[in-house]
Order: structure tokens, then C-alpha cells, then sequence
């Protein structure tokens, strides 16, 4: 929702601006990190304010580590906000992909170039193309998630942030 991105670019502003703060942690709630963006909303006239891909370029460009805490499902925008992200740790049984070719649209927040460098383009193209949804345990295997946890994610991202 445009409250969800501009929320996600206010707080990586303050966070970036402030020597106190030394890593983000960018997180869902209610064990999921985020199915990505509600189709409702791409027939009405475009708002004033953010689009997704600028926000996911401010993730990444963050001089500070950006750990993505992934719990239930990271789908279509849902895995382009963690892509952007530094790190990414997943709780063993999340699933992340990329639907949004199964019902004719492509990744829009700059998926398609940020997974293939992530995971090779092979790994990539089949998950782009398919829209398949892969498991954590398949993830950490292709690279796509640096560490899978069965306990709280949240905890686990704060860990490693601390650890970065």
C-alpha cells in the first residue's frame, strides 16, 4: 500500500540520517514479511508519492546494513524489498517468489536484475518466468537468503545486524 512505502522510505530517511542508529532491520507483521502489492490498486489512477523499485534502490543504497527478516511469504514486491536488502534471514518455513508472471505481469521493482545477481541467472530466469514459489530451505541453498532459522526472525535478524 502507498502507507506501507511511504513508511518504509520514511524510516530508512531517519535511520540513514541518524549516528545512533547502526543497522535496520525491515520486517512484516503477523508472520508474514509481505505478499507484495494489492492488484486492486494497479487500475487506479496512479497517487502522488513513492513507487516501489526508488524505494528498494534506497534500500540498497543504504550505508548501513539492511537485514530483511522474512516470515510467511515474500512474493512479487514482498521479495524486491528483500532483494534490496543487505541480508536476508528467513524463518525455515517461509516461501519467496515471484507470481507476478502467472497472471501476465513482470517483477516491476527491478526483480529481474536484482535476482539473477543474487542467485545466477539460470536459478533466476526459472523463478521470474514460472512464478514458482520456492521454500527457505531451497533459498538458502540458491543463495537467495544468507541464514534460515526455526525460532523467532526478528531476534535472529537483530543477531546478525548486531553482528554486521
Amino acid at each position: 500500500s502507498q502507507a506501507v512505502l511511504q513508511a518504509l522510505e520514511d524510516g530508512l530517511k531517519k535511520a540513514d540520517a541518524d549516528p545512533s542508529v547502526k543497522a535496520v532491520m525491515i520486517c512484516g507483521e503477523n508472520g508474514k514479511f509481505s505478499a507484495g502489492a494489492d492488484i486492486r490498486g494497479f487500475s487506479s489512477p496512479r497517487r502522488l508519492g513513492g513507487a516501489l523499485g526508488p524505494i528498494v534502490s534506497l534500500i540498497e543504497s543504504s550505508e548501513k546494513p539492511v537485514v530483511a527478516a522474512i516470515e510467511g511469504v515474500a512474493l512479487g514486491g514482498g521479495l524486491e524489498v528483500a532483494l534490496g536488502c543487505h541480508y536476508r534471514i528467513a524463518h525455515v518455513k517461509a516461501r519467496m517468489g515471484l507470481p507476478e508472471v502467472t497472471i501476465g505481469l513482470l517483477p516491476g521493482a527491478e526483480g529481474t536484475q536484482r535476482l539473477p545477481r543474487l542467485i545466477g541467472v539460470p536459478a533466476a530466469l526459472d523463478m521470474i518466468t514460472t512464478g514458482k514459489h520456492i521454500p527457505a530451505t531451497e533459498a538458502l541453498k540458491l543463495g537467495l537468503v544468507d541464514e534460515i532459522v526455526e525460532e523467532n526472525t526478528i531476534e535472529a535478524a537483530i543477531r546478525l545486524a548486531n553482528k554486521v
